[in-house]
């Protein structure tokens, strides 16, 4: 019996209409331009202002268009995974309600809190279910409305986040690409740096908890700071070793977009050229798990089949990681295809 291995056969994501500028943003807040590009990287966000819409709007967008676009039937998906730390609701589950408006009659399907980490959990996660021989159709999808979430009187924290989704489908395959390796770690440790103070069991939603802005993102940036370009480092240059990937081997590094200054000191520890290196931050800000489907989405385009891929990703918990992937599918063709039929 062949080998079963799981690979990505198709991306989709989706971003809100409306544009946060950092001119915008310098009325709300006392920051402006040149402060927000030279600390985060960040020129613009998409933001999801529809008042009574929330991360599952988005994920079934990006899903709506993926399922479009890789011609698959909602009836053949048997598992949603749907990674997000912005749930619609505390229950039922955001993956619940993407079954319902995708029509996915044949599927099971949970929430994964993976934080920024989000997506790397989910694909690992997914690859097993195929890996199994039990599922042959899986659906990521990583959705957050950070937003919700983002205190616009913090000027440390409000030019970082946008919102947006990023889908993929899993599939199985017996060919020598997909999901070829990871190495995937959780730091309880990482709590007093980066949390949401309040909303949860510990502390419910009260007037103290309101009066005194506990349910927004807090953030010890140097902290992050420090953990993330250690860890993401770390992680991906054990993961090169392991697979016997020297730098020249690797097309492309996807690193979750968290900050410019943290992608770019990554990139300068492994040594990376900067064409090897998937940034798209400046436009998009950073989405938490999102962050790599929709970056993989902006450059479908140079992916090649049989490209030597890596992702790598630090969030909240902390959770971190990094996974090798050899690319499914000529992006260019299906960029192409997508064209043509739209």
């Amino acid at each position: 019996m062949e080998n079963i291995n799981a690979v990505i056969t198709g991306i989709a994501s989706y971003l809100p209409d409306y544009i946060l500028t950092n001119e915008e943003l310098s009325q709300m807040v006392n920051t402006n331009d040149e402060w927000i590009m030279t600390h985060i990287g960040v020129r613009n966000r998409h933001i999801l202002n529809e008042e009574g819409l929330g991360a599952s709007f988005m994920g079934r967008k990006a899903c709506k268009k993926l399922l479009r676009i890789t011609n698959t039937n909602p009836d053949d998906i048997e598992l949603l995974i749907c990674g997000t730390t912005t749930a619609d609701y505390h229950f039922p589950s955001t993956a619940s309600i993407l079954c319902d408006k995708l029509g996915l009659k044949n599927a099971f399907a949970y929430d994964l809190w993976g934080a920024c980490s989000g997506f790397l959990y989910s694909l690992e996660t997914a690859a097993n279910f195929i890996r199994s021989g039990r599922y042959k159709k899986v659906l990521v999808v990583v959705t957050e409305k950070l937003s919700s979430m983002v205190d616009y009187t913090d000027r440390a924290t409000c030019p970082i986040f946008g919102d947006g989704a990023g889908a993929a489908l899993i599939e199985g395959t017996t060919e020598e690409i997909g999901v070829i390796d990871s190495i995937l770690r959780t730091d309880g440790k990482g709590l007093p740096f980066l949390h949401m103070k309040a909303g949860g069991s510990v502390s419910p939603p009260s007037y103290y908890t309101i009066d005194n802005r506990m349910h927004f993102i807090y953030q010890e940036g140097r902290a992050v700071y420090k953990n993330a370009v250690t860890q993401m480092t770390e992680l991906t240059r054990q993961l090169m070793e392991r697979n016997s990937l020297t730098k020249e081997d690797v097309q492309f590094v996807v690193p979750h977009q968290a900050n410019l200054r943290i992608i770019e000191a990554v990139s300068k520890r492994l040594d990376l050229d900067e064409s090897q290196v998937l940034v798209n931050i400046e436009n998009v800000g950073n989405t938490s798990g999102a962050s790599i489907p929709i970056c993989l989405c902006d450059y479908e385009d140079r992916l090649k089949k049989g490209d030597n891929v890596i992702l790598t990703a630090f969030g909240a918990g902390f959770t971190f990681g990094s996974m090798f992937l050899k690319w499914g599918y000529d992006g260019k063709q299906r960029v192409e295809e997508v064209k043509q039929n739209s």
